[in-house]
C-alpha cells in the first residue's frame, strides 16, 4: 500500500486542482470563466490553483482577444496529463486494494 501512497502527486491532492486538472483532461481547453462556474469557486482561488499548476508545467495558459475584450485559457500540457494520469492510477490501485482486503 504503501507504494500506491508514494505514487499519488501532491499537486493534485487539492479537491479545486483536481477539478482543474479533470475539466482539461476531458476538454482540449476551458476559459477561466467556465472553470470558474464549473467548480463554483471565487476568482481569486481559482487563479491561485492555476498559478500552482502552473508553477509545476502541467497547464499553459493561452492568452488572446475576442474582439477587443482578453480571454484566457487553459490547456493541460504533455507532462500535466503524465502526471495527472499516473495519479489517477496510482488512485485506483490503492482502491482496488482495499476492496480485496
Amino acid at each position: 500500500m504503501k507504494d500506491f501512497l508514494q505514487s499519488l502527486n501532491k499537486a493534485f491532492d487539492n479537491r479545486i486542482r483536481l477539478g482543474i486538472m479533470s475539466a482539461l483532461m476531458a476538454n482540449e481547453s476551458m476559459d477561466f470563466k467556465t472553470l470558474k462556474s464549473l467548480l463554483d469557486i471565487t476568482d481569486g482561488n481559482l487563479a491561485s490553483h492555476i498559478k500552482a499548476l502552473e508553477k509545476e508545467e502541467f497547464i499553459e495558459v493561452q492568452k488572446s482577444f475576442i474582439g477587443r475584450k482578453p480571454h484566457t485559457s487553459y490547456k493541460a500540457t504533455k507532462a500535466g496529463s503524465t502526471a495527472f494520469q499516473e495519479h489517477i492510477n496510482a488512485l485506483e490501485q490503492l482502491i482496488n486494494h482495499q476492496l480485496k482486503q
